[in-house]
């Protein structure tokens, strides 16, 4: 006699949406294009690395260890190993990015990252403290197994090996869930400043990160467009979760939230980095498979 099934519970249908696999164009999207983009983000402190991170620049001095502002300090390094550190972090960037002993590059750049968010934490933007996120959850994942150096290597050797389709969901879903906690989180900031009353994003098209366009665009488009685009923002990163979630929305919110990035990179000067960054986690989470699969495995054999 047959047992009667268990009925599925909540617990397993989001056991079985963690574990779901996912196409490994996502996680391969992020591990080229990301690296890259942090680079670019540091070059312009990189080829000073003496005067960003040596006695030779401006430094931000000890306050002794006991001052709030200044939880951790560390301190400044000779001219001979900032340039080091710099090499070292452009190195395993573009290591990472072409696949190239893809773990070890992966740590190395987590951890160099880290230190150099720490280390000038005047300079550590949004864009600083994500970077040693994306490349620990990285070097913890599969990343590397396709598209890199290290997987062209392998089938090399192992020609009859099939090359992988797929990666465990959970590496997938850390990023998508990432994603939609930090703009839903800034959004809820957000309501408790004066987004609601202000002109806030008009305001900021007048500060200094003003580019020729926002110029030319603050001239142009009428008052009343942008604060419908200062409540149209505010309500998708509100309720981020519940787009991205639906299935039906998803679609609609990736196009949104790509708008509003590539005006915040066009619009906002240095912020071009951020918004090239979070583009990319947004197209590897959450741009149709379809998409990606025609874009990576064009001219491949499945």
């Amino acid at each position: 006699m047959r047992r009667p099934q268990r009925p599925v519970t909540l617990l397993d249908r989001l056991r079985g949406w963690l574990e779901a696999p996912q196409p490994i164009e996502r996680l391969e999207l992020i591990r080229i294009v990301a690296p890259l983009v942090l680079l670019a983000f540091l070059s312009s402190r990189l080829i000073h690395a003496d005067h960003w991170l040596s006695p030779i620049g401006f430094r931000v001095p000890y306050l002794g260890g006991h001052d709030w502002r200044q939880p951790l300090y560390l301190p400044a390094v000779s001219p001979k190993a900032a340039w080091l550190i710099a090499i070292l972090t452009t190195l395993a960037g573009f290591s990472l990015s072409a696949g190239l002993f893809t773990r070890v590059a992966a740590g190395a750049f987590a951890f160099l990252l880290a230190y150099l968010a720490l280390a000038d934490r005047l300079e550590a933007f949004t864009v600083s403290k994500l970077g040693p996120m994306i490349a620990l959850a990285l070097c913890l994942s599969p990343a590397g197994a396709r598209y890199g150096l290290d997987a062209w290597r392998r089938h090399r050797r192992h020609p009859e090996v099939p090359l992988p389709t797929h990666v465990p969901g959970g590496v997938i879903r850390y990023f998508q869930i990432f994603l939609a906690a930090m703009y839903s989180g800034a959004g809820i900031a957000k309501l408790r400043g004066d987004w609601l009353s202000g002109d806030v994003l008009w305001s900021h098209l007048h500060d200094n990160y003003q580019t020729a366009i926002s110029w030319f665009l603050v001239r142009s488009v009428p008052g009343w467009a942008w604060q419908a685009l200062q409540y149209l923002s505010l309500t998708f990163e509100v309720a981020a979760p519940l787009w991205f979630v639906l299935p039906w929305t998803r679609r609609p919110a990736v196009i949104v939230a790509l708008s509003m990035h590539a005006m915040i990179g066009l619009m906002f000067g240095p912020v071009i980095w951020f918004a090239l960054l979070m583009s990319t986690l947004l197209i590897g989470c959450y741009a149709p498979e379809r998409w990606l699969l025609r874009a990576f495995r064009r001219g491949q054999e499945d």
